[in-house]
């Protein structure tokens, strides 16, 4: 797929004449664009032909533009999602991100630059995601090319094996994404760490590490369906990037636990950070099939203060060590370590 060259196809829903002719005029010049008047019309059209985006006012004459994006996101996920409404409560931002997940929230009167910037961010996140796939695909077919030559040219065994290992190199780079919640994965994540780590032996700073862990996640499979638990764990890991620093990194390490690297955080600062991820998910819910679903988190944090040489190893330990004091002591809670003393 030609990424500089692609144009994106837009399914505009407004049931204002004039509201869709400026729409066209602003969107025709970059992207593909159809519009229809109304929910019904949308679906039909969906039906008919994919869209990559789909852009729909909050008020329908037939429905919620709403319940059409969730039912977007429902029948056709690989979709974009984006809301226009005039009504900038916060309760319409949590109900399109809870409900139906939306790629973007734009607020009328709009700017004609800033919602196409908006749509070209988007855009280009699904151009990318569908080339990385073919990508992937590609490669995937020219490891198996590989492996046939192997078998029967021996005199290419040599270069076979290393293009081979080049192939697998470049697909592990690829595969640092954990693909239910999007953040980095165990391996990407250990990475930063060691990054970090790394960094800081130049420049000596204060570091934590931060391990959470859902309480009591296993209710959300056993009561509702493992579909449930995968809404919760998505919902999680948005709530858990939005409250961390710009500077901090989240990760999703295996099941329902995560882990947060923060750089340049000493003793107080990661006290302030913890308290903020606990009552950011405890104050929070999520909509799963029309129930209210909530939870809270124990975290256990490791702080080594500028002075001490620690390895990844030893501050990953002394989180683990935390997250099980805070969960023998009831859970819903922050427990500390501090690495203060320097290792000879």
């Amino acid at each position: 797929m030609n990424v500089s060259r692609y144009k994106c196809s837009v399914l505009v829903v407004d049931d204002e004449p004039d509201v869709l002719a400026i729409l066209s005029a602003q969107l025709a010049n970059d992207f593909e664009v159809s519009t229809v008047q109304d929910a019904a019309r949308a679906r039909a059209a969906l039906a008919e032909r994919s869209f990559d985006i789909v852009i729909s006012d909050l008020h329908l004459p037939d429905e919620s533009g709403l319940d059409l994006l969730d039912w977007v996101r429902r029948t056709a996920p690989r979709t974009a999602r984006v809301l226009i409404t005039g009504a900038n409560q916060l309760d319409f931002t949590v109900d399109a991100i809870n409900q139906c997940q939306v790629h973007r929230l734009v607020l009328k009167p709009w700017r004609a630059e800033d919602l196409l910037q908006s749509l070209h961010t988007v855009s280009r996140a699904l151009v990318l995601e569908r080339s990385h796939e073919q990508i992937l695909d590609e490669l995937r077919r020219l490891n198996l090319e590989l492996e046939q030559r192997i078998h029967t040219r021996t005199l290419e065994l040599e270069q076979a094996l290393l293009q081979l290992q080049q192939k697998n190199l470049l697909l592990e780079k690829m595969a640092a994404t954990d693909p239910l919640t999007g953040l980095p994965n165990r391996r990407a994540i250990d990475r930063i760490a060691r990054t970090e780590l790394l960094r800081r032996a130049r420049t000596p700073a204060p570091i934590a590490l931060l391990m959470v862990d859902a309480d009591h996640f296993g209710r959300f499979n056993k009561q509702y369906s493992q579909t449930a638990g995968d809404h919760v764990l998505v919902w999680l890991a948005k709530l858990l990037q939005s409250s961390v620093r710009g500077s901090d990194s989240v990760g999703r390490v295996g099941g329902e636990e995560f882990l947060v690297v923060a750089p340049n955080t000493d003793p107080a600062g990661a006290e302030v950070l913890a308290e903020r991820l606990r009552a950011s998910v405890e104050s929070a819910h999520t909509i799963y099939n029309g129930y209210a679903l909530a939870l809270t988190i124990s975290i256990g944090v490791a702080v080594a203060e500028a002075t001490a040489v620690v390895s990844y190893e030893q501050l990953r330990e002394t989180a683990a060590d935390a997250l099980k004091g805070a969960k023998d002591a009831g859970r819903n809670r922050a427990v500390f370590r501090s690495l203060e003393v320097p290792v000879a």
